[in-house]
């Protein structure tokens, strides 16, 4: 087994997280070029470039979706509009909305703008008018009213002295506005579709606009005319004119004139000359495996293009494309520097890859892998398979792994070292129907092992040198095939020397293979006792088991041995998807369709701790080689890194240890030093009720206890005070500490105001609480004082027979022992009581409660032994056995009272020493 000193882990917290940020529509980036604005829904997300992580989101109240959106020119203010006709003002790097305003459109707005000087707001609406709003005075100045149909797009003139404002709408014409005269100028008709972009030379003279009719159009702005008509093959979507101060020369600018660059349907930039209407660049796409020449007119194209953005500050370009990826492009090479993936879609398969780590390789609902970098969130794509890729998995090397996919083909991919760049190396498609999982070999990178859904096992020979980026991509042939099941082979795993090969399938088995022949697979047992289908199977690293989990709600594990079950893990509701083992084969870690991931401690069977940060399926999981960390991938798109926090958290637990000794250390010396205040600070600090409690015995029971309390409370601070009144709360529930609490509230009701004590925090239910208990003890007390003066009467008021006559009825009194006392009481009973109430005072917590019901019981156990009392002594007087009853009963009302009065106590023995004559003297004298 492992290590005896090896360390359990016991929890995992949320390292970073990898969401989506962006599901199509609006993109902008900020004036300093280090945030990028993009719509998600509900919500508008802020994309910081240098870390790829979202820093800030603003979300309307109502929950409506965000139609449109605009950043001021000074990146100060964010202006959002929503489906309930809302406009929203925001301080977005607080999150704040500070003003809202109801925008006049009768329907959603499609577009907007700030002007240059961040003052004017154009907003464009499904209703075909455009409004402008000053946001500095807070006013509508213009209502623009003309545009047919969905105005969709809206941009000011440069030159905000000029008062232009361009728009498009359904006509594909464009609109130029005098804002002076609130008029349209001109129509500048061109298109025969939609207009999707403009843009402006620098001196503002010229204009090219792209359309989806596959031309780009040249205006000259002083003539209000057409120059040049650019036929570019494809849908634009987004037109930027290349500033003419640059060396452009990388990408085809050789001469002086105006260039301008586009991004279309084809999924790739191209610089154009505008007056000779030639493409003098095309950007080339790497591995362009997918695409073919009839798919390349396809609007749906997942490689399309959907926005072109200008970065001039840095001298880069953005692009958007239509799977929501963005990547910014540095001129003038146009090499990639950046791409973040805004939507992931629902991840299937995810994998820790690279040195130390660094990188993740994901598996989502495409044709794509997606290599993420996990400081930058950086992503890579990976073009190569034609369908949905279902599964991964790496090498020891951690630079190799293979991917397979519903294409029925397996490929193997090596990442660069240095430039942190993948290529596919090799790739096998011998599969009759989906590859559904793959398995690398262990000690060194020989061999991959396919599972599929035409129910057979491929084990496919890896080159000895694989090659490179720029090489061919080797072929792979099997070695060997095996029918392995009778339905899908959903997971399939390999042994730590090689030897071995689990699989595991739709039909509730697992099987174990056996490797060690050249160019076969051997059947060496079958594993069953699931009830549904087998999702994965993994080997422990250290121990002869196998572990296996199932549709079933259960992982097991089995022996490889004699192929039985050795332990079964039940706790999640629904499928368990995915399974590893982790702290060197002692504990293991399960994820499954409820979204959670569960750590198992396998010695004892116990579920240490259940993970939730996913609302969906958890398909992937997988730990790190230091094993600190693991990676998890949902189908609600979300992939999150965890960090192991055992140690972390041991230390935090041994120092608050530590602390708290210390601090109880120098609270008992306090309290020897005599130095109250302090003590009961430090007390109250610890949230030690009863420490606190005893702190003020301590001060109660000191030289004028009274006055040493009351100036120890007042210099307490307000939360120590409303600490010190929760705690009288509790206190005043037992008889035995309500004096204490009692002398606390005295000083507190009567040096605080009433209007300070309102204010403490639930001052006005701790008041409550503490009504019903003060009354009930006034009412014990008030008891008991009426008891003890009845008893002084009957001390004075009794004489006894037999004395002289001329002896006063109210003098001396004749105190020689008679026969038999007037008194029966039951010592041993009295002492038995008297012992379990001394008993139970120090055992009880001052923090119970005591039962509301006691004082009926008590009344009712009274109102019996008075009668029992009476009966046996039938033959005594009225008021003997008035008084004998009396007695009965206050001795037992004091003897189940936790602390009796001293008065009371007083009475009793008094009693007990009182000499008196026969009964029937006593009656005659009595009466």
């Amino acid at each position: 087994m492992a290590n005896t000193n090896l360390q359990f882990k016991t929890n995992y917290v949320v390292d970073s997280k990898i969401e989506p940020f962006y599901k199509g529509g609006k993109v902008q980036i900020s004036k300093d070029e280090n945030y990028i604005f993009c719509t998600c829904g509900t919500r508008v997300n802020v994309l910081e470039i240098s870390t790829g992580k979202i820093v800030h989101s603003v979300e309307h109240e109502d929950q409506e979706d965000i139609t449109s959106f605009a950043l001021s020119c000074d990146d100060e203010m964010l202006v959002t509009a929503s489906r309930a006709l809302l406009l929203k003002q925001w301080d977005w790097r607080q999150a704040q909305c500070t003003r809202s305003w109801r925008a006049i459109h009768t329907v959603p707005v499609a577009s907007m703008t700030f002007d240059s000087t961040s003052t004017l707001l154009a907003t464009g609406g499904c209703d075909g008018t455009i409004k402008l709003w000053d946001v500095v005075k807070q006013y509508c100045t213009h209502n623009l009213k003309g545009s047919p149909g969905v105005v969709h797009l809206v941009q000011f003139h440069p030159d905000i002295s000029r008062l232009q404002l361009f728009s498009s709408s359904q006509d594909c014409g464009i609109r130029l506005w005098d804002l002076s005269s609130s008029k349209c100028v001109c129509v500048l008709q061109s298109h025969y579709s939609a207009v999707t972009s403009l843009s402006f030379s620098p001196d503002g003279d010229t204009m090219v606009s792209s359309g989806r009719d596959k031309i780009c159009t040249v205006w000259d702005l002083k003539t209000k005319k057409a120059k040049r008509a650019v036929p570019v093959y494809e849908a634009v979507e987004g037109v930027v004119m290349l500033p003419v101060d640059e060396d452009l020369s990388q990408i085809g600018v050789k001469s002086k004139d105006m260039h301008f660059i586009t991004a279309g349907s084809k999924g790739e930039l191209r610089v154009w000359e505008a007056s000779t209407a030639r493409c003098v660049y095309a950007q080339t796409l790497g591995s362009s495996l997918s695409a073919s020449s009839e798919e390349e007119d396809k609007e749906d194209d997942p490689r399309g293009l959907t926005h072109l953005l200008h970065l001039p500050a840095s001298s880069r370009l953005a692009t958007v494309t239509a799977e929501h990826n963005i990547v910014l492009y540095q001129l003038p090479a146009l090499s990639t520097q950046q791409q973040f993936v805004g939507y992931n879609d629902e991840v299937l398969d995810v994998k820790f890859l690279g040195k130390g780590d660094s990188h993740i390789v994901v598996a989502t609902n495409s044709s794509q892998l997606k290599v993420f970098e996990l400081l930058t969130n950086s992503c890579q794509i990976l073009y190569g398979h034609t369908d949905t890729v279902l599964s991964l998995d790496v090498f020891k090397k951690s630079c190799l792994f293979a991917s397979c996919a519903k294409d029925r083909s397996v490929r193997v991919w090596k990442m660069d070292s240095d430039s942190g760049q993948v290529h596919c190396v090799a790739q096998g498609s011998n599969h009759a129907n989906g590859v559904g999982s793959v398995t690398c070999s262990r000690m060194k990178a020989s061999f991959v092992v396919s599972g599929s859904q035409d129910c057979t096992v491929k084990v496919w020979d890896l080159p000895a040198d694989l090659s490179t980026a720029g090489a061919e991509i080797q072929q792979l042939t099997p070695r060997a095939t095996e029918k392995a099941h009778d339905k899908d082979v959903n997971s399939v795993a390999v042994s730590p020397n090689d030897k071995l090969l689990a699989s595991g399938s739709q039909d509730r088995t697992a099987k174990l293979w056996s490797l060690a022949v050249e160019g076969s697979v051997s059947l060496l047992g079958v594993f069953k006792g699931h009830r549904r289908g087998v999702w994965a199977v993994c080997f422990s690293p250290v121990d002869q088991v196998l572990a296996s989990s199932s549709a079933d709600g259960t992982t097991k594990l089995w022996s490889l041995q004699d192929f039985s079950c050795l332990k079964t893990f039940e706790g999640h509701d629904a499928s368990v998807l995915k399974i590893i083992f982790v702290s060197r084969g002692t504990q293991l870690l399960t994820s499954g369709s409820d979204g959670l991931v569960k750590l198992w401690t396998i010695k004892t069977n116990e579920c240490v701790k259940t993970l939730d940060a996913h609302q969906d399926k958890v398909w992937g999981l997988h730990g790190s080689q230091k094993d600190n960390k693991i990676v998890t991938g949902s189908a609600d798109s979300n992939i999150t890194v965890w960090v192991d926090v055992t140690e972390v958290e041991l230390a935090e637990e041994q120092a608050k240890q530590e602390d708290q000794i210390l601090k109880q250390q120098e609270l008992s010396n306090l309290l020897h030093e005599k130095k109250y205040l302090k003590a009961l600070g430090l007390a109250i600090s610890l949230d030690q009720p009863h420490t606190v409690l005893n702190v003020i015995k301590a001060i109660r029971q000191s030289e004028n206890g009274h006055e040493l309390l009351e100036k120890t409370l007042l210099k307490l601070r307000v939360d120590q005070k409303e600490s010190l009144l929760r705690y009288c709360v509790v206190w005043n529930t037992n008889a035995r500490n309500c004096q204490n609490a009692q002398a606390i509230l005295q000083v507190l009701l009567t040096h605080l105001p009433p209007e300070e004590l309102l204010q403490y925090q639930g001052a006005r239910a701790h008041l409550e609480g503490l009504i019903p208990y003060t009354e009930r003890h006034m009412l014990r007390i008030g008891n008991l004082l009426q008891a003890s003066m009845f008893l002084n009467y009957m001390w004075q008021k009794m004489r006894v027979a037999g004395a002289p006559v001329s002896m006063g009825q109210d003098e001396d009194m004749d105190t020689t022992p008679l026969a038999q006392p007037f008194f029966r009481i039951d010592k041993e009973k009295g002492m038995g009581s008297d012992g379990e109430e001394k008993q139970d005072g120090d055992d009880s917590d001052g923090g119970q409660d005591e039962d509301l019901d006691q004082k009926e019981e008590d009344e009712e156990d009274n109102e019996v032994s008075a009668t029992n009392k009476s009966t046996n002594n039938n033959n005594n007087g009225g008021i003997g056995a008035k008084t004998n009853g009396n007695h009965h009963s206050e001795s037992e009302e004091s003897s189940e009272e936790e602390d009796p009065e001293e008065e009371d106590q007083t009475a009793v023995k008094v009693v007990k020493c009182l000499p008196v004559s026969s009964a029937p003297e006593c009656q005659t004298s009595a009466s």
